[in-house]
């Protein structure tokens, strides 16, 4: 994903210092930038990186106007005013980005200035294919024990039925009866079923965390926003405020729709019959990290416009095809690399040559890209065992329920005799 890609653009004016006035515009943020293009002539009047900022304030111009000052290195110091929607909303939005470019890893800022190598390209790459292989793997482990606790309810289920089974054969030969016998078992005698835990059921919808991120939250209207966090459950989905005031909770099938606006903006909604939607809008920094959980939780809920098609275009169609096509591109790439093939011709007879200015891979790009494909074969092959555990725990759930089907199907038919 390119992180030129706006994030947000709103009306300002801007003051032009050498001609001493306000110059119309609009300003626009993108992931590591800020920049101010002028309404009349297109012209970008100014444009610099995120981490150069050393200081974001809300100030007054000529103690009358409300704007937001800029300070960068060099004392160079920027004035915008008659900010839309509100000054408070475009200050907050620029903050949290700026805030959370100087939180992230150090080399973050770094690889801004120079042009990054081949070898940082594909790591970064495949460091990124890692992180979602893990999230798919730890949704996945969290399915496993939800099936797990569907069993084991099912377990207790069958024993429940086989009591009913000795009290209604009790009550179909009272003990009065002169051909009855003892069809009652003394509990030395009871056994427990092979395989079925003797501790209590869990509960099932256990609350796990999947992912929680920082973010800028609107309620129904973009003119007042508040800075918070979205936390990722299994669950659900819940938007605290900046004191972790929890503002509200989205039980996982009350949610109707979650659009996509940006790979940085969401929005979640919960429709009512009556009364108003409840909607919120978010916008994060890491939200491009939450967006493939979302996906794989409300994927026939999830809605992508126009600005986020990007994200369609930088994914597959499932975690393990993504995984697959990575890892076959990334050993293309390496063999390519390393041995020194030649190029790749297409059908034409063109030769489609990989960018020559840009440095071969060196050892330490190599060990590295390495060490994440073993760290992604390993995540590849968990996966794969889980799935067909998780098959096997399906069949075995499908058997189960048919059992207690027909055998509640069999009590009922009993007690409708003896009523």
């Amino acid at each position: 994903m390119s992180r030129d890609i706006c994030i947000h653009a709103w009306p300002c004016t801007y003051y032009l210092e050498p001609e001493r006035r306000w110059v119309a515009g609009q300003l626009s943020l993108t992931l590591l930038s800020l920049r101010f293009m002028t309404d009349s002539t297109g012209e970008i009047l100014v444009s610099f990186p995120l981490s150069s900022i050393v200081e974001i304030k809300k100030e007054a111009s000529h103690f009358i106007f409300s704007s937001i000052t800029i300070l960068e290195k060099g004392h160079a110091k920027h004035w915008f005013s008659s900010l839309q929607p509100s000054r408070n909303v475009v200050f907050s939005i620029i903050e949290h980005f700026w805030r959370e470019l100087l939180l992230s890893q150090p080399g973050a800022v770094a690889d801004v200035s120079g042009p990054r190598t081949r070898g940082k390209e594909l790591t970064g790459l495949m460091a990124g294919s890692q992180k979602r292989l893990e999230d798919t793997a730890r949704v996945l482990h969290h399915q496993g024990q939800q099936l797990d606790s569907v069993m084991r309810g099912l377990d207790k289920m069958e024993s429940d039925l086989e009591v009913a089974d000795r009290l209604l054969t009790e009550l179909e030969s009272p003990a009065w009866w002169p051909f009855s016998s003892k069809l009652w078992k003394t509990p030395s005698e009871t056994k427990p079923r092979e395989g079925v835990s003797v501790t209590s059921c869990e509960p099932f919808g256990k609350e796990r965390i999947l992912i929680k991120i920082p973010a800028i939250i609107s309620h129904r209207t973009e003119s007042h926003v508040k800075p918070g966090r979205l936390t990722v459950l299994v669950s659900g989905l819940e938007i605290h405020d900046s004191s972790s005031l929890l503002m509200h909770r989205f039980e996982r099938e009350d949610v109707d729709d979650i659009k996509v606006h940006s790979p940085y903006e969401i929005s979640i909604r919960q429709r009512f019959i009556g009364k108003p939607d409840v909607a919120y809008r978010l916008i994060s920094a890491k939200m491009p990290e939450v967006i493939p959980i979302l996906e794989m939780q409300f994927s026939k809920k999830m809605e992508l416009l126009e600005d986020a098609l990007v994200l369609r275009s930088t994914r597959t169609s499932s975690p393990a095809e993504k995984s697959c096509s990575v890892w076959h591109a990334a050993s293309g790439l390496m063999g390519r690399t390393l041995h020194r093939e030649p190029p790749i011709v297409d059908q034409e007879g063109t030769a489609l040559h990989l960018q020559t200015s840009l440095p071969a891979l060196s050892e330490a790009d190599t060990q590295e890209l390495t060490q994440i494909l073993r760290r992604m074969k390993g995540l590849a092959l968990e996966a794969e065992s889980e799935l067909e555990r998780q098959d096997e725990a399906l069949d075995g759930i499908a058997a189960a329920v048919d059992r207690a089907t027909l055998t509640i199907d069999k009590h009922n038919r009993r007690m409708k005799r003896l009523t």
